[in-house]
């Protein structure tokens, strides 16, 4: 067997953590086990690649789609989900591996692969899950949704009075908006922008043939409603390509319409800001380099199998692109956009209605439940898990800090903060010469750039300090420090959380965030606050463990321990849940705690490069993936620490990024109630579903714990939902 060293971890230019300066709380730490020179070489064989594991993962969105248990309509939105995925995956992780086969670099990644063998591996997986989708929406989906009165169509297949009702819509609503573009020697292939749908339309006048596109235009719906009887129950749709093909003489009078062929692009949108480079305004860096994101190279051109060989060839050449970047399909294509199908009024096609529950209390006095919210933090901490309590609990913290006239401070971290944020107008709110409001606007949150600069120019409009992170470093942390004078002097509130201030994502990601006023936890947040947005180069802090600087280090000498108490005691036992688990340095740490004898639970939702189950290596690990109706995203770390357990929660998955290229927090859970509550209630219930788990084998392949047209399970999801509804009728969430 290979062995396959990595020196990202054996060099001596180690960038591992161990080799820095440990945190001050532990300087006088004795490794013994996890040290550099003590981490084994791995062979090649014991890594799952990356972006592999990534496609397996999408694998499982695309099964939802399949299950006959899924509620019809949501079926439909698993579909647009494996689409958009998918685009962003070719956009970003796709567009780095071609980088580097353009680039001539084949040195092997850490699970062997060249960079050309990857690629092609990628493309095998990707057309066999693209075959699989197009199957379900043909085979499944269409039939079935047709059986309950919703049927998708095309424009040739109507009455003539509902074709009559749709020529009426394309020339009072469509046709104005559309741009017809002629290619010939004096009007040459226009810039297909990215993530687009286009028609190349072919033409004929005369005995002249010619070229011209059509671009749909995203404010239409893809969806068009066909105009019915109002006795007629049935509600129909066509695609606006279909709609737009039948309707071409409208577009190019006097010539006469062969066909319509759609194509949908997809190119490089990884932007970075060179480090080297004077980017002291970041803001009009940004602006800049989003620009240029249009115009990155082509990574995927999606036709379906109508298109003519010769007009393949010719709008490949067009593009720039080669048949390597091809992708043929046999139906629709951006499937993104059947998310559209849940606004359609039919309750009975989709998930229940569900309403994330409250704090337990008097509802009369808010999300709370109780008069004064500062005054609950301070007598104990408070646990909020997304999406089964309401966001509301957050944001009417920072409305109460925003209009309480003994707060002087608020800070806060923003990374994706979605639309109609109800955050920024408390922040503007709180905004007055008593109150230094300070809010730190990652404008490099992908594809949120745009949303984010517009956020930071409007606080700064209303006087908020805004700060923009630290170059070369993205901010992921998701923290807000409010800072009161109180009787006794100032006493500062934290709310730390491991997703995104985002209202709208907060109803479909699961999270957990705590309220402390805990005054080492808010001391380590002030401190962060001025990394953040000062000159403060603060690597140690009294609880909190911070990327990039102590992370890593503090992991590792977490799983260390673990193995040491595992040898006193005998019963070493790690659970991790997280979205990916990729960094190298942490998988060896996890290996060697499975042949010391640790019994490791990790609950990953996206890609897993860890193999579980190999003989000598990994026989204490075991693997599982949560998918279901809400996105797995907090992220959990317990350590049973030989009986004296501790739990951390926060930003940072394990990969490289997160240790190493990003300000996260991963903080303590202290009270004991709360430890206990995530402990006994919410892992056991992960690591006992059934209904929405997968488990990962020692050969890499994800199988279902459940079979189609099994009784029902155990459903993690379905009784974190009603737990917390018995908690929003007044029992205590610690009392289940």
């Amino acid at each position: 067997m290979t062995v396959f060293h990595d020196p990202a971890v054996d060099s001596a230019s180690s960038t591992s953590l161990v080799r820095q300066q440990e945190p001050a709380s532990g300087a006088d730490f004795d490794w013994e086990i996890l040290t550099p020179e003590n981490l084994p070489a791995l062979s090649a064989e014991l890594f799952i690649n990356r972006e592999l594991s990534w496609l397996d993962f999408n694998a499982r969105v695309l099964a939802e789609a399949k299950d006959p248990r899924v509620p019809l309509l949501e079926r439909g939105k698993f579909l647009a989900i494996f689409s958009s995925n998918l685009d962003e995956f070719f956009m970003i992780r796709v567009a780095g591996v071609l980088r580097k086969v353009n680039a001539g670099l084949h040195e092997p990644s850490v699970d062997g692969r060249t960079s050309t063998a990857l690629y092609l591996a990628i493309r095998e997986r990707t057309l066999r899950l693209q075959l699989e989708q197009t199957n379900i929406l043909n085979t499944e989906l269409v039939p079935e949704l047709e059986r309950h009165g919703i049927v998708l169509t095309t424009v040739d297949e109507l009455p003539a009075s509902e074709q009559t009702a749709l020529t009426d819509y394309f020339r009072s609503e469509v046709f104005p908006i559309l741009t017809p573009q002629a290619i010939d020697h004096a009007r040459r292939f226009p810039h297909i922008s990215n993530d687009s749908i286009s028609l190349i339309v072919l033409l004929r006048s005369g005995n002249v043939d010619k070229l011209a596109r059509v671009k749909l235009p995203r404010v239409l719906p893809r969806l068009v409603p066909v105009p019915s009887r109002p006795e007629d129950p049935t509600l129909r749709f066509v695609w606006l390509e279909d709609l737009i093909s039948a309707h071409l003489h409208d577009l190019f009078p006097g010539h006469q319409a062969i066909e319509a062929y759609p194509f949908h692009l997809t190119r490089d949108s990884d932007i970075e800001i060179d480090d080297d480079e004077d980017a002291h305004d970041l803001l009009a860096t940004m602006r800049e380099l989003l620009s240029e994101r249009t115009f990155g190279s082509v990574v995927r051109v999606m036709v379906d199998t109508r298109m003519p060989n010769m007009v393949v060839n010719w709008l490949l050449t067009q593009v720039g692109a080669s048949e390597r970047e091809l992708y043929v399909t046999d139906g629709p294509l951006a499937l993104e956009d059947l998310m559209e199908l849940l606004r359609i009024d039919r309750p009975d096609l989709k998930d229940p209605a569900f309403t994330p529950s409250m704090l337990a209390g008097n509802p009369d006095d808010g999300a709370w439940g109780v008069p004064d919210i500062f005054a609950a933090i301070r007598e104990r901490d408070v646990l909020v898990h997304h999406p089964y309590q309401s966001f509301s609990i957050f944001t009417d913290f920072l409305k109460a800090a925003s209009t309480d006239s003994h707060v002087v401070a608020i800070k806060q971290t923003l990374y994706r903060i979605g639309k109609d944020s109800p955050l920024i107008p408390a922040l503007i709110e709180a905004r007055d010469d008593d109150t230094q409001v300070a809010v730190l606007v990652e404008l490099k949150a992908r594809f949120d750039e745009e949303n984010n600069i517009g956020w930071a120019q409007q606080l700064e409009h209303y006087g908020v300090h805004v700060a923009y992170g630290i170059t070369g470093l993205k901010t992921h942390c998701k923290v807000t420090l409010v800072v009161r004078r109180e009787a006794d002097g100032l006493r500062r509130y934290v709310h730390l959380s491991t997703g995104n201030y985002n209202a709208a994502t907060a109803r479909l990601y699961e999270d957990v965030g705590i309220f402390t006023s805990d005054p080492e936890i808010t001391s380590d947040v002030s401190e962060l606050f001025n990394v953040l947005t000062g000159y403060s180069e603060q690597e140690h802090y009294r609880k909190i463990w911070v990327a990039p600087r102590s992370l890593r280090v503090h992991f590792l000498r977490a799983i260390e321990r673990e193995i040491v108490e595992h040898r006193r005691h005998g019963n070493g036992r790690l659970i991790f849940k997280m979205n990916s688990l990729v960094d190298r340095e942490l998988i060896r740490a996890l290996y060697v705690a499975s042949r010391e004898g640790v019994q490791v639970d990790l609950i990953v939702r996206g890609a897993c490069c860890l193999r579980p189950g190999v003989p000598g290596w990994s026989e204490n690990i075991r693997v599982r993936s949560v998918i279901g109706r809400f996105l797995e995203h907090s992220r959990i770390y317990y350590f049973g620490n030989g009986g004296n357990d501790e739990i951390y929660l926060g930003s940072a998955d394990l990969m490289e990024r997160n240790l190493d290229r990003r300000i996260e927090v991963v903080f303590p859970v202290e009270d004991p109630e709360l430890l206990a509550y995530l402990r006994d209630s919410i892992l056991p219930l992960y690591l006992d579903d059934v209904e929405n788990s997968w488990t990962l084998d020692r050969s890499g392949a994800w199988s279902m714990l459940r079979t189609y047209g099994e009784a029902s399970t155990r459903d993690v999801q379905s009784e974190l939902m009603q737990l917390y509804a018995r908690t929003s009728q007044g029992s205590s969430q610690f009392q289940q």
